[in-house]
């Protein structure tokens, strides 16, 4: 048999070697470039199109760069110019190893007189090419047990950044993003020499260092932040991972910038979306291998988010931003056409989607750090107080911390009152109304609600509810509702079924001792503590509204603490008590030791 590969690719000149055994047609047929996906590769190909009785087939060409397609023992001729003008399509790349980008912009824009077709496993979202792949995966250095959906999960990430050079991670609040990214980055270790960068809100680092140091303790990390952080490229080039913030990577850009990265990884992305901010701008300029912005919201407000992450993901995806808006109105049917394109980069799993590979009851630590202004607030309120009260300091002090840590704006007039809960809120205009664990609140909240989700808040300080509202109140259409000590017991039954009734978004803010125990508030399926408390039996009971008999999916639950305050310490006390369920031990023998340890512990860095 003839090796058609070595035949004249020139349809004229076949014709005139007429090979054995096949005929020669002169009938043209119409050209399509067919893309195709092998393995870790996407590949073009050239093709004709016959159409016999209603039957629709397709002959490939023996190579892109020949003018005639096989149809069994018939050799066809296709527009003699069909080869040059698909070679010219994609310019110098490889026709058996296109980029992503180059195949998207020939399925968007097909070359004059030439078809375009992907085949199918090409356009397969992210969410069903993961849902095949199996459910284990053994990675070197990873101390955790991963879920079905999180192995599946970070080997569809491989396999697509290999292929595609980015994607965007998009799974839902809960299900674990960050530990996912951390078993990817350990597919294959950065070397310092071409670290890792992970970008996010300053809200953030704490627990990614925290899920670095507990999943991936061999991975060495560098936090790139403050007035000692690195000052040439070459301090950066000492760790596998650098961790920095988005303000911190604007402003030194310079740096960032002067050698490429293996990875550039943005957490909570939606903070790159607008493609004339300062973030935008700066973050698309920095070389890098591999780009992935993780956010559970990756459309918020138009179409143009959706281009402006797909664009760092994979630079050129989606064109020129003018001609993708013309494209892509924000209407339903644009949207739709849209995800056919993007679909295949971005894997976004709801906790309902694997709701069978997950626990009842997710639980989730969010450590987070005061910042500058607010640690010598802190320490300024622990000396202050304890040289005021000098019998009753300690005590007193503790709950003055308390306080600074829920918000530095609440006030208790009268520090030896016994009521804390109605702490009033006094302006402070030298102190934010955005604090870190009020910004993260926000975050959680904007993600719920943007996922229809119900949220409850269990505050300990009654005026935190109104806090959490204030800097809430560019989200529209949400039900509010509170509970706490003042509510009238017949009225508090009402305001839950308001809430549970309310289509769409809502949240109710709790003081977990008036609503802690008797209320059944299964609609919601978020729970946020937003101020520890000394007693985990408290807190247990209080996330137990949610997660109870009649809850037909898993509840994620929030604890948000500050490192090195007493938060923390409150934090390691409650575990140490849940530790002590079946031990007969008095908890009043580490009483002094916690006490001692809450006045001592600072956020101040030396």
């Amino acid at each position: 048999m003839t090796d058609l590969h070595l035949l004249p690719e020139s349809f004229t000149e076949l014709a005139a070697v007429q090979p054995v055994g096949y005929e020669i047609s002169s009938r043209v047929v119409d050209p399509v470039a067919v893309i195709s996906r092998h393995s870790d590769r996407l590949s073009i190909t050239l093709a004709g199109v016959r159409i016999t009785r209603g039957d629709r087939k397709i002959f490939e060409a023996p190579t892109v760069g020949h003018a005639w397609v096989v149809d069994g023992q018939t050799l066809r001729p296709l527009p003699a110019d069909a080869p040059q003008v698909i070679l010219r399509a994609i310019g110098d790349e490889d026709p058996s190893d296109i980029s992503y980008a180059t195949a998207i912009k020939l399925i968007r824009t097909p070359p004059d007189g030439i078809l375009v077709e992907a085949a199918q496993d090409v356009l397969h979202s992210g969410k069903f090419a993961a849902e095949q792949l199996p459910s284990e995966v053994t990675i070197a250095g990873l101390n955790a047990d991963l879920f079905p959906y999180q192995a599946r999960g970070i080997q569809w990430m491989w396999a697509t950044v290999t292929r595609t050079g980015g994607l965007i991670l998009a799974d839902e609040m809960g299900l674990g993003k960050t530990l996912q990214i951390i078993a990817l980055l350990l597919m294959d270790p950065p070397k310092a020499t071409a670290p890792a960068l992970i970008v996010c809100p300053t809200t953030l680092i704490a627990n990614w260092v925290r899920e670095f140091q507990k999943f991936a303790p061999s991975i060495s990390l560098m936090v790139h932040r403050g007035p000692y952080r690195a000052g040439i490229y070459r301090d950066l080039q000492v760790a596998s991972v650098v961790i920095t913030t988005y303000e911190t990577m604007v402003n030194d850009i310079a740096i960032f910038s002067s050698f490429e990265w293996s990875w550039v990884i943005c957490d909570e992305a939606q903070a790159i979306k607008n493609p004339h901010s300062n973030r935008r701008k700066a973050i698309v300029t920095i070389p890098r291998r591999r780009s992935i912005p993780m956010t559970g919201t990756p459309v918020e407000n138009t179409l143009l988010d959706l281009w402006s992450l797909a664009d760092f993901a994979i630079p050129g995806m989606l064109g020129d931003r003018t001609v993708f808006e013309v494209e892509f109105p924000d209407t339903l049917e644009a949207g739709q056409a849209l995800g056919v394109l993007t679909d295949p980069i971005v894997l976004k799993r709801r906790v309902k989607d694997v709701a069978a590979d997950l626990p009842e009851r997710i639980d989730i630590d969010l450590p987070l750090e005061l910042d500058t202004a607010l640690a010598n607030h802190y320490n300024d309120v622990r000396e202050t107080t304890m040289e005021k009260y000098p019998v009753a300091g300690a005590l007193v002090a503790t709950l003055q911390l308390q306080l600074v840590c829920a918000h530095p704006w609440l006030r208790i007039p009268d520090a030896t009152a016994v009521d804390w809960e109605d702490a009033k809120i006094e302006v402070r205009d030298e102190l934010p109304l955005l604090t870190p664990k009020l910004d993260r609140t926000v975050e959680l909240l904007r993600e719920a609600f943007l996922n229809g989700r119900k949220v409850i808040i269990f505050a300990l300080f009654n005026r935190i509810g109104d806090l959490i509202r204030t800097a809430c109140k560019q989200f529209p259409a949400t039900f509010w509702g509170a509970i706490n000590g003042s509510t009238a017991q017949e009225d508090r039954q009402q305001i839950v079924d308001d809430f549970s009734r309310h289509e769409g978004p809502a949240c109710l803010i709790l003081n977990p001792k008036a609503a802690g125990a008797g209320l059944n508030i299964t609609a919601a399926t978020v729970v946020i503590h937003f101020t520890p408390v000394w007693n985990p039996a408290l807190e247990a009971q209080a996330s137990a509204r949610a997660h109870r008999r009649g809850q037909t999916e898993p509840v994620t639950v929030y604890r948000l603490f500050y490192k090195d305050t007493v938060e923390e310490v409150m934090i390691d006390r409650s575990a140490w008590k849940r530790d002590l369920a079946n031990e007969t031990v008095p908890v009043s023998s580490r009483d002094a030791e916690d006490l001692k340890r809450a006045l001592e512990i600072s956020p101040v860095k030396p």
